[in-house]
Order: C-alpha cells, then structure tokens, then sequence
C-alpha cells in the first residue's frame, strides 16, 4: 500500500475506527482486517460476479470534494477484467454532461458499488479511475454489438480494495431477461391447458 497500511484503510478512516470503537464494532473489524481483511486485487470470485452484471454505481467527487455518483449500464459482462487490479468498461454516448469525466480529470479516486438485486448481494470496489479515449483496440475490447449503446470511451478503474457487504435490507428485483424464460413457458402451459379444456368441452 501507498498511503494505507490496510485495504480497509481506504475506508476505515481514523474518525470511522473512533466511531465503530465508541458503539461497540471496532473489535470485530479488527479481528476482520487482522484475518482474512479485503482483497487488493481481483479474485476469481469477483471477477465471475463482474461477469454477471449489467449494471454498476459508479461514484466520483471534484476537486473540492463533492461526491456524485452515476448509473452505469451495458449487457451482461459490460464491466470487464483486464489484469488482477483493472476492471474498465465502454463509456456510452450519452447527454454530454462530462460530470464523472470532469471529476476524474481533477479527482482521479472513485468506487464502484455493485449490485445482484436478485441474489440479494453487494460488493463495493475502491480505487482510482481515468478515462481513456484514444486507444480503439480497448474500446473494440470492451464493446458489444449486439447492444444498441454506441461506445465512445473507456473508464479504466484500478481495484485498491473491495468488500463482500451484507445483503440486509437488499430489496430482491429481477431482470427482465431471467424472468422472460418462466413467463414463456408458463404462458405455454396455460395454452396447452385452455386447448385440453376446450377439447373435453367439446
């Protein structure tokens, strides 16, 4: 580590471990960071969950410090693993606003939250990000055809930390391509049985 003795110390700031000692949780946290602690560098655990997603939060603040944090979309996999600390993934054409660009230009420190709404977990990424808008082997890498989105960049995060958060209080949602599969056979059931039905009045 650079600045930090600890992963965790990206996040456990002196003022969060007072906090946690005060209300009773730092003893548990230290056993935590003193055992198995956070990852620094992509697993193959994180990296089949990245695989998995379709959708990211990706927070960036100014120079000064305000956060600002944006929905990410693509198809599933968008997100990619280029190297054991550098996820990235294709920046889509969009209402021209720069804001998380403009952010990492003066504040490269950024953090991905990643949701699985459905299995009810969450994963939270610490690093730095830049935007990369000059290489096309790495925006043709990122890219998907099939997906209407039209690529014009890429954001390229270097994994610092990451922690495997609690799923409490994770409301479940479903995509609509997981459930489009039981919808259809369902439907075909129902017909299947409203065409015996018919016969048997018949």
């Amino acid at each position: 580590m650079t600045q930090h003795d600890l992963p965790s110390d990206l996040a456990f700031t002196p003022t969060v471990k007072a906090l946690q000692t005060a209300h009773g949780s730092r003893e548990a946290y230290a056993r935590m960071e003193a055992g198995r602690g956070w990852a620094s560098e992509i697993t193959p655990e994180l990296a089949a969950y990245v695989a998995e997603r379709d959708m990211a939060y990706l927070a960036t603040a100014t120079a000064e410090g305000q956060p600002y944090v944006q929905y990410r979309g693509g198809p599933r996999g968008f997100l990619q693993v280029l190297d054991a600390h550098t996820l990235a993934f294709a920046d889509f054409a969009g209402n021209q606003q720069f804001l998380s660009w403009g952010n990492l230009e003066d504040n490269p420190r950024a953090f991905l939250f990643l949701v699985d709404y459905a299995r009810r977990r969450r994963i939270k990424v610490w690093g730095t990000a830049r935007v990369v808008s000059d290489d096309p082997a790495l925006l043709a890498r990122l890219s998907d055809p099939s997906y209407p989105g039209r690529p014009e960049r890429a954001v390229v995060f270097t994994v610092e930390a990451f922690d495997v958060n609690c799923p409490q209080h994770i409301h479940p949602r479903v995509r609509v391509d997981e459930v489009q599969p039981r919808i259809a056979a369902l439907e075909a059931r129902i017909a299947e049985l409203e065409a015996e039905l018919a016969r048997a009045r018949g």
